[in-house]
Order: C-alpha cells, then sequence, then structure tokens
C-alpha cells in the first residue's frame, strides 16, 4: 500500500447563530459570526482513505515526505516531520496528518486505532469545557442543563477584567452545584488585547480560593513559559496544575518536566506536531515522572475528528482522568460539531463517551453532506 494523494477540504463559513465570543479572547477581541470544518485526507493505492483534523493546508514537504510511502511507516513520518527538527515559518502542524495515517493503519487491519495502540478501557470520562464569560446565573442554568445530559464534571473560564469577579462566579457555581467536579481555566497563555494578565501574586491568590472551593484542576494559571512560577505554585497548591496545550511538539515539555512544573499536561492533536503518536509518547513518557496527561482538544470544526483521535491516543494510558468535550450552546453542541459525522459520539448517563468499534479512528466523515458547504 501506499500514499497516492493528500487533500485538504475546507467548507465556507457555517454562521453561528449569533455573534460568539470566547472567553480567551476577551476583553479585546472581536465576536466570531461563522466557523469552518477543515480536515486532511490521505489517499492510498489500495481504495483507503484516511481522515485527520487540521488548521490550514498541508504543505509541499509533508506531502513530499508521505506521497509514495507506505502509510504503515508512521514512525518514520514522526522522525522525518514531527520531532520538532523543523521550524519554517507558517507551516503549520502535521498533527492532522499523523491521524489520517492512523486511520489508514485501523481500516486497513479492520480494527479500531485505540486497540491497534493496546487498550486498557473501551470508555473515556469526559469533562464538559464551557467557553464564554457568562454572568453567574446564566452560568449555573447552561451547568443544570449540561449535568442533565451526563456530565459529571464541568470546566468554566476566568478572563474577567477584574480577577474578583471571576472568583465570585466560581463561588456561586460550587454553591449550586457542591457535589460537581469543577474545573477552572484562567487562559492565562492566550493572546488578548486589553487584557491585564496576572501576576504571580494573583495568580496565587486566585488559586489559593479555588482550591479552598475544592476546584479539581486549574489550568494555565500563568504563562506556558513562567516554569520557576508554574513550579511553586505546583508544590504548594494540593490543587491539580495544568497547562501545555500551545506546545509546538512533545519536546516543548521537557524542561517542564526536569522542573517538574505541571501536574497534569494537556496536548493538543492539531495545535502542534502531536496527533496520535505524540500524545501516545507523550502519555508514557509523563507516567515516568508520576505526571498526568488531559488532552485539549480543538472546537467547533476540528471537534468531530480531534476528539476521536485524542481518545484513541490516552485508551491506553492509566494515567488521563477525563478528555475535555466542547459544550457551550448554543454555539458548541452535538448538532454544530459532529453534524458532518455519519455516526455521532454521545455522552452516557455516567459522564462516559464510549469508544466506537468500526475501524481507524471511529467516525466516518459524510462526504456528500460536505459537499453542501463547499
Amino acid at each position: 500500500m501506499k500514499v497516492i494523494n493528500i487533500k485538504t477540504v475546507k467548507t465556507k463559513p457555517i454562521p453561528f447563530p449569533s455573534p460568539y465570543c470566547p472567553s480567551w479572547e476577551q476583553p479585546g477581541g472581536q465576536s466570531q459570526t461563522s466557523y469552518t470544518v477543515q480536515y486532511v485526507k490521505v489517499y492510498t493505492d489500495e481504495g483507503i482513505t484516511g481522515y485527520g483534523p487540521t488548521l490550514g493546508e498541508v504543505n509541499d514537504i509533508a506531502k513530499q515526505s508521505l506521497i509514495d510511502t507506505d502509510p504503515f511507516m508512521i514512525e518514520s513520518f514522526w522522525n522525518t516531520a514531527m520531532r520538532g527538527l523543523e521550524v519554517s515559518y507558517n507551516r503549520g502542524s502535521y498533527g492532522g496528518l499523523d491521524v489520517a495515517l492512523w486511520d489508514i493503519v485501523g481500516k486497513a487491519a479492520g480494527l479500531p486505532v485505540y486497540k491497534l495502540l493496546g487498550t486498557k478501557t473501551d470508555k473515556i470520562k469526559v469533562y464538559a469545557a464551557t467557553s464564554r464569560l457568562l454572568d453567574a446565573k446564566e452560568l449555573i442554568d447552561e451547568i443544570s442543563h449540561i449535568i442533565s445530559l451526563g456530565f459529571k464534571a464541568v470546566k468554566i473560564r476566568f478572563h474577567r477584567d477584574d480577577w474578583k469577579e471571576d472568583l465570585k462566579v466560581a463561588e456561586a457555581v460550587r454553591a449550586s452545584f457542591p457535589d460537581l467536579t469543577l474545573l477552572v481555566d484562567a487562559n492565562q497563555n492566550n493572546v488578548s488585547l486589553g487584557y491585564k494578565y496576572w501576576s504571580r501574586e494573583t495568580a496565587f491568590k486566585v488559586a489559593r480560593e479555588l482550591q479552598s472551593l475544592g476546584v479539581f484542576l486549574f489550568e494555565e494559571p500563568l504563562n506556558f513559559r513562567d516554569l520557576d512560577g508554574l513550579k511553586i505554585m505546583s508544590d504548594e497548591l494540593d490543587m491539580y496544575i495544568a497547562g501545555g496545550e500551545h506546545a509546538i511538539s512533545i519536546y516543548d515539555y521537557l524542561e517542564h518536566l526536569k522542573k517538574g512544573t505541571f501536574d497534569i499536561y494537556q496536548p493538543d492533536v492539531i495545535l502542534g506536531d502531536m496527533g496520535i503518536t505524540g500524545i501516545r509518547k507523550f502519555g508514557i513518557i509523563a507516567d515516568y515522572f508520576n505526571k498526568m496527561v488531559m488532552p485539549h482538544v480543538s472546537i467547533a470544526g476540528n471537534f468531530a475528528l480531534s476528539f476521536p483521535a485524542a481518545a484513541a491516543a490516552v485508551a491506553g494510558l492509566d494515567n488521563c482522568p477525563f478528555l475535555e468535550y466542547s459544550y457551550d450552546p448554543p454555539f458548541l453542541t452535538q448538532e454544530s460539531q459532529l453534524f458532518y459525522l455519519k455516526d455521532k459520539f454521545n455522552v452516557d448517563s455516567d459522564g462516559y463517551v464510549k469508544l466506537s468499534q468500526s475501524p481507524g479512528i471511529g467516525v466516518e466523515v459524510d462526504e456528500d453532506l460536505i459537499a453542501r458547504y463547499l
């Protein structure tokens, strides 16, 4: 079997029901009115096609690395393109190509990728990741709806002008849901015009208050490069400190592991050169350091392929407590994020997503439906 072609598919803008502005772009960000679906297709000479999520066009270097090669040679592609050696500007991520190769391998073998990798489970515990800065009442109403769907854990966002207002919302949520597994994302590693990023002193004040509320995880309380601050915070707090979604490759985590910064690492399939291979590799490395992994999963048009890829990567790991499931109606819903899949995946009443037994990454794109949006 050989790779014969690689194609990137991108839909026309798909409108949101109303203007949407996620928390990490507040207060200076512009509201989004639409999103797109993007994915990469890798074709083989035996008629098997692999799918992977992507954030942009596949460049010529990646195509040269793969065309006329055996798609089973995934480690060869990793060593050629994904070891963090190439630093060409604007080349984009190769993570989706790695996913597409695994999709081909699974389909050729007639098995789901998570089983090919060796698994410990056939279901993944998830948390619902909200995305906006709602007021306390709006957020409480939304969380009530989320819990009714089966979720047992919810992540809320901080990024208000005044961190004290962030805490007031968290306190209101905890008072309304005393038994909920609560996660908080500060998003202190995202570019946001006009936002007053926290000092270490502020981050520690907020963290101590959240710990008193029984928060399970505090995500990105400081910049990714503030290794000393993250190290101190991780050492002094019992609450888990998490981050790392913007790492370009797994090798960006080396100094963090050596210093002992994060308790939980959050690689993303496509924000960097991760893919299924990278998350699986790093998950094993993190376990050696007694750390956990809990992949970040990209939202909206990428979620339908990013989630099953991340799930396949972590199903065999013993150090992954949850997987992110973006949910924030009416913008991030099953309908808006999974509409182009023939078979949807659902959260059950215990807060798990059952892994598909279909070959490959376990989902099938409805090409006829996608054609309406091209």
